[in-house]
């Protein structure tokens, strides 16, 4: 079995290229599905010890979270090492029960791929990427967004340039979805061939 990991910085289209590589037929885990999950679950009595007052009915508030996270990097550090093996758990779950079933194929979706040192973990490395004006654009129309939070995304995450130098494959989605969607099938039957 093949493990595939997908990653792209903020706006670079990295969940609708992972829903291609899903509508093709290939199953994919989701990093940031995963934790939502967990923040309704598992994750919530180990927030709320690490930051009190943080959940609601047994579930993490995000909002709350975020006021207690968001410019504060040893909250956030703190945050990380409770939840990031939380989903990497998570994840080898989900390849454990592909590879028992005999799944050629599956792609894991973790946005922090290269800064969590998940490369361990994956055979081969797809990188998402656009121009940084189309991202900017992309990410500056989202509600809630500001220079400052984009700004302050982009210092935690490893640069697009240093992403595309370590990937197996790129997808430009500035390109459009069609380009996009042609690439992940070459990608996918490529893979498939091996």
């Amino acid at each position: 079995m093949i493990v595939l990991g997908l990653t792209g910085s903020i706006g670079m289209g990295k969940s609708t290229t992972a829903k291609m590589f899903a509508e093709a037929g290939v199953p994919v885990h989701d990093s940031d599905a995963a934790v939502h999950r967990l923040y309704e679950g598992a994750a919530a009595p180990e927030v709320e010890k690490l930051f009190p007052g943080t959940t609601s009915r047994g579930k993490v508030d995000r909002d709350r979270l975020a006021k207690a996270v968001v410019g504060n990097p040893q909250a956030l550090k703190k945050l990380e090492a409770l939840i990031h093996p939380m989903v990497r758990q998570d994840a080898d779950r989900f390849v454990a029960e592909h590879r028992a079933r005999g799944t050629p194929l599956v792609l894991l979706d973790i946005p922090l791929l290269f800064e969590t040192g998940g490369t361990d973990r994956v055979d081969k490395v797809v990188v998402v990427t656009a121009p940084a004006e189309v991202q900017r654009r992309r990410v500056l129309a989202r509600p809630g967004m500001s220079e400052d939070k984009f700004k302050a995304m982009l210092d935690r995450q490893v640069p697009d340039a240093e992403k595309r130098a370590r990937a197996d494959f790129i997808i430009d989605t500035s390109q459009g979805m069609d380009a996009a969607r042609a690439e992940v099938s070459r990608i996918v039957e490529s893979l498939q061939q091996d």
